[in-house]
C-alpha cells in the first residue's frame, strides 16, 4: 500500500475515472470524514478489500480549543503552515465556533499537538481524536430548480449563476468556468448529475439532480450554490 499526501478536488478527481492506474490497483480517496474536500489517495494491492483498510494509520485528527476569541479558517492555516508544516499534510480544517478540528497526516500530527498553543493572538489547546468523534461540517447552501434545452455547459452555467448563456458562454470562452474543478473552455461541455461547476467571482454550485423533461420538452434540473 501507498498514498498520497492531501490533494485538492482538482489534484484527485482525475483519479476517479481510473486513466491512471491499472486493474490490478484499488484507489480509495479519504480525508477523515465522507465529507472531507481534500483527500488521501490511497492505492491498495488487489488483494486487499477497503473495509479490511485502516485510514486511521495515516490520517490523524486534532481537536483545537481556542480562549477568549474565535479564529477563522485563515487564522488556523497560517498558525499550522507557521510552524513550518507543508500545505498538504494538512487536510480540511472544520471551525464550530471556539472549536476546530483539524485532519493532519501522521508524520505530523505530534508537531501540532506539542508545538501549537497560539493561533494569531489566540491561545489555544490541542488534543488528537479519533476520525469518528470529529463532528460533520455544517455547510450553508442555496438550492436551486430551474429547466435547460439541453445539458450543455454554457446553458446550465447560465441558469445556476443567473446569467444570461450568451454571458455564461463568454466567461467560459475567457477560461473563468471550471467544470470538475478543471478549466473548460467548451460551452457545449456535457453536464451530468454530481458535476460541479465554478465561475469566477460568482462561487461554486453543483448539479444535484436532472430528470423529467417539461411540456416544452426541456429537461429538469436540481442544482445547490455553496454559501
Amino acid at each position: 500500500m501507498t498514498n498520497t499526501a492531501f490533494l485538492t478536488p482538482a489534484e484527485y478527481f482525475p483519479l476517479e475515472s481510473g486513466r491512471f492506474y491499472t486493474e490490478d490497483v484499488t484507489v480509495f480517496l479519504f480525508g477523515g470524514t465522507e465529507e472531507s474536500e481534500r483527500k488521501v489517495a490511497f492505492f491498495l494491492p488487489p488483494y486487499w478489500e477497503e473495509a479490511e483498510f485502516d485510514a486511521e494509520e495515516t490520517i490523524k485528527a486534532v481537536k483545537i480549543r481556542s480562549f477568549f476569541g474565535t479564529p477563522g479558517h485563515r487564522d488556523y492555516l497560517g498558525a499550522l503552515l507557521g510552524l513550518g508544516i507543508e500545505r498538504d499534510r494538512i487536510g480540511d480544517i472544520f471551525i464550530f465556533d471556539d472549536l476546530a478540528y483539524v485532519f493532519c497526516l501522521s508524520t505530523v500530527c505530534e508537531m501540532i499537538l506539542h508545538e501549537l498553543d497560539k493561533v494569531g493572538r489566540i491561545s489555544v489547546k490541542t488534543e488528537q481524536v479519533s476520525l469518528a468523534q470529529v463532528p460533520p461540517p455544517v455547510r450553508k447552501v442555496k438550492k436551486l430548480s430551474f429547466t435547460v434545452k439541453s445539458l450543455r455547459l454554457d446553458a446550465v452555467t447560465g441558469d445556476l449563476f443567473g446569467m444570461s448563456r450568451t454571458s455564461a458562454a463568454e466567461l467560459i470562452r475567457l477560461g473563468a468556468v471550471t467544470l470538475n474543478y478543471s478549466v473548460c473552455e467548451k460551452t457545449d461541455a456535457a453536464i451530468k448529475e454530481g458535476d460541479v461547476l465554478s465561475v469566477r467571482g460568482k462561487g461554486k454550485g453543483r448539479i444535484v439532480q436532472v430528470g423529467g423533461r417539461s411540456r416544452k420538452d426541456r429537461l429538469f434540473v436540481e442544482a445547490e450554490i455553496y454559501l
